[in-house]
């Protein structure tokens, strides 16, 4: 029911992702008023694999976390939830309310041993052909030193664990490589990773790195974090927007319209999977259970990508993968 259009993206989203995965199993969990007439012309296949859960609430997406939380008990987003909690689910998949959800995934799931708050993260493409596990996107607005700490350590897990990255590098989102600059928490993070023999630490990083590949974890606040993201997202969108085929174009010769069509294709078969919908879906790690944020002005084929993403994060057991670890690594990180 979350994110800006509701129910008109998440359910062909998820009969999409139905159609591509004949082992997915689906519940939706909203009004079912609003979520049926959106099922009548779906292919009738699919339907056994999916099953409506009614809620009667909603969390608004700018409704205060705090405030969201106190009356959550009849909203999808809490009965999602339940659902993980209890195991009839193996994940959860919201476009809704970041801050709500991240409350409520703390207080009904929690975290794992060690871990203050988890953190969103999502891998995004590099130069190198590979991903960059950024975190955190937006979930802690501030963070401490340790906090940080923390972050890097799930990020390397993850990166080793379900991104089959031997040996992760970790970085620190900085205003400069120089040891002397950045904030008081950034500095003090990175003096507890020098000493983390487990932490393969290479240092700060700028944001023009981003997309480089000279790391394959970067860690910062989320603040930082969602403001890079969105800035990113924003600047791709608009340079794939360019590639698009101009309004002029039939007052243009014919050889300058079958150049510009050629030169279109091949710049968006190299460039194309930089498109944030293919990246779209943020794991909330950190948690005893799977929980995956879509952005909440996410299409059909983006959300499809998140629910993808949770299917992934399922299967590879993730949270299991992540405790295991990290009690083998936090008591030496302190």
């Amino acid at each position: 029911m979350g994110g800006d259009f509701g129910p008109r993206v998440t359910v062909p989203a998820a009969l999409q992702a139905l159609a591509l995965n004949p082992s997915l199993y689906l519940l939706l969990v909203g009004q079912t008023e609003a979520i049926t007439p959106l099922l009548i012309n779906a292919d009738p296949s699919l339907l056994p694999r999916l099953e409506i859960i009614h809620s009667d609430d909603v969390i608004a997406n700018d409704a205060k976390p705090s405030q969201a939380i106190r009356n959550s008990r009849s909203t999808s987003m809490r009965e999602a939830l339940d659902l993980v909690k209890n195991g009839q689910a193996g994940a959860c998949v919201s476009a809704g309310n970041t801050g709500a959800l991240m409350g409520l995934s703390k207080m009904m799931l929690k975290p794992l041993p060690g871990i203050e708050r988890p953190a969103l993260a999502s891998a995004l493409p590099n130069q190198q052909q590979g991903r960059t596990l950024v975190l955190d996107l937006g979930a802690n607005v501030e963070c401490d030193s340790n906090m940080l700490v923390q972050f890097a350590i799930m990020g390397s897990v993850m990166a080793e664990e379900v991104l089959e990255i031997p040996q992760p590098r970790v970085a620190l989102l900085n205003i400069g490589e120089e040891e002397n600059k950045g904030l008081d928490n950034i500095r003090e993070a990175s003096a507890i990773l020098k000493e983390t023999l487990a932490i393969n630490y290479i240092g700060y990083l700028e944001g023009n790195d981003l997309l480089t590949g000279k790391t394959d974890v970067l860690v910062c606040d989320g603040f930082v974090g969602n403001v890079t993201l969105k800035t990113l997202e924003g600047v791709i969108r608009m340079f794939l927007l360019l590639l698009k085929t101009p309004n002029g174009e039939k007052k243009r010769a014919w050889w300058l319209r079958l150049l510009g069509r050629w030169l279109q294709k091949k710049f968006a078969k190299r460039f194309g999977h930089l498109n944030p919908d293919q990246y779209n879906g943020a794991c909330l790690l950190g948690l005893r259970g799977i929980v995956i944020k879509s952005h909440g002005s996410a299409n059909q084929n983006a959300f499809a990508v998140a629910i993808e993403q949770a299917v992934q994060a399922v299967r590879r057991q993730v949270p299991t993968r992540i405790a295991s670890r990290l009690e083998a690594v936090l008591p030496k990180s302190d």
